[in-house]
Parts: C-alpha cells; sequence; structure tokens
C-alpha cells in the first residue's frame, strides 16, 4: 500500500480573526485550539503516520501539537507515540508581512520548551533569497519540499513495508498552492486534504490527490 501524504492548513490564528496582518507571528485563537484539537478524533488513521512536518511558525506548531500531539515521539501534548516531528522552513508562508514571518530559535523554545530548535537556520524567518515572496522563489522552495516527502515517503515504504508510513505536513493556505501545484485548493482553518506521490519527468516528485 502506496503512503499518503496529508496537507492540513493550520487553525484559525489571531491574524485571522483579527485581520491584523502587523501581527508577528501570532498563535491560535481559542477557536482555533479547539478546531486543531478536533483533529485528534477527526483524522483517519492516525495509527498510520510515520512523521508529521511543520512549518516553524507558531501557529503551524500550535496546531500540530493539538492535533498530532498524542502520537508524536516525547511530546508534553501526551505523546509518547512514534511518529517524528520534523520542523522544515521551508513550508513558511508565502509573504513577508509581519504575520507571516516566524521566530527565531530562542523565543520558539521558550514558547515550546518541548520542542528541539537546534536545526532550523539562524535566519530562516528572514524573508530573503530562498525564502523571499517572490514567486521564483516559493516555487523552488515548493518543489524542494516535494522532493524531501518523497525521500522520506521512499524511506518509510523500505523500512515498513506497508505499516506506519504516511506523513502529515502542517502549512499554511498560500503556500499550499504552491506545494500541491493546485491554485484552486482551499481549504478550511485544520482542514486536510489526502495526496500520493507521483512522478513528473520535467519537475520531479508531484503530489496526486486521492479521488
Amino acid at each position: 500500500m502506496p503512503s499518503t501524504i496529508y496537507l492540513v492548513r493550520h487553525a484559525e490564528s489571531a491574524h485571522n480573526a483579527s485581520k491584523d496582518f502587523s501581527l508577528r507571528d501570532p498563535g491560535l485563537t481559542e477557536a482555533g485550539l479547539a478546531q486543531a484539537s478536533s483533529l485528534a478524533a477527526s483524522f483517519p488513521a492516525l495509527s498510520s503516520v510515520a512523521a508529521v512536518l511543520a512549518s516553524p511558525l507558531t501557529r503551524t506548531l500550535e496546531t500540530a501539537l493539538a492535533g498530532f500531539g498524542a502520537i508524536l515521539v516525547s511530546s508534553k501534548h501526551g505523546g509518547g507515540g512514534s511518529a517524528n516531528l520534523i520542523l522544515d522552513p521551508d513550508l513558511q508562508e508565502r509573504s513577508d508581512l509581519p504575520c507571516d514571518t516566524g521566530s527565531d530559535a530562542a523565543s520558539l523554545k521558550v514558547r515550546f520548551p518541548a520542542l528541539d530548535f537546534s536545526a532550523l537556520p539562524p535566519q530562516w524567518f528572514v524573508k530573503e533569497g530562498a525564502n523571499a515572496a517572490d514567486i521564483d522563489a516559493v516555487k523552488a522552495r515548493a518543489q524542494a519540499v516535494r522532493q524531501r516527502i518523497g525521500q522520506l515517503v521512499r524511506a518509510l515504504e523500505e523500512r515498513h513495508g506497508g505499516g506506519r508510513q504516511d506523513v502529515v505536513v502542517v502549512t499554511h493556505g498560500v503556500f499550499m498552492k504552491f506545494l500541491a501545484e493546485d491554485g484552486s485548493i482551499d481549504l478550511p482553518k485544520a482542514g486536510w486534504k489526502a495526496f500520493r506521490i507521483g512522478e513528473r519527468e520535467e519537475c520531479g516528485v508531484a503530489l496526486v490527490p486521492v479521488e
């Protein structure tokens, strides 16, 4: 059985509710935390998830922990499971607005003391170069993430042979359009969509929707 990749949009954050885009790296609202927590009950086949990839912004981390904390390795959110949490800065949102700009590792460690941020590049949140908001940079980031997901899935399928080998990717609404290569995708807050790995000769790994 091939692995399933679940793209998950973060739950409602403070800037979604207030429309104040000047908020720097906002967290979830109370409604957002409830949305994220509901993933644990409504998400299919949690027992098959081997890895949770997340953007290191606060709202995506809170969504990942509230929704999938019970299956994560060494999580203070009820964990003790066997799924690894992988922080991937390439999953950050496209724009360079304050609300879409992340925090440095030291600030994140204060908010999330149980998580390890040592692998994050020091300037991962600076919206320049590879992290710029322009379309070419965002497309390149999305392609890099797809390639890494493909590599991860192949490794999981070889290791587990049909067992725990699915992957959850917690990211943002606009970046998801680039990641899925689908400008029409518009999931609700804490919504998800299932994909499988495909190959395209001209661009390597593709995410193919599960119908």
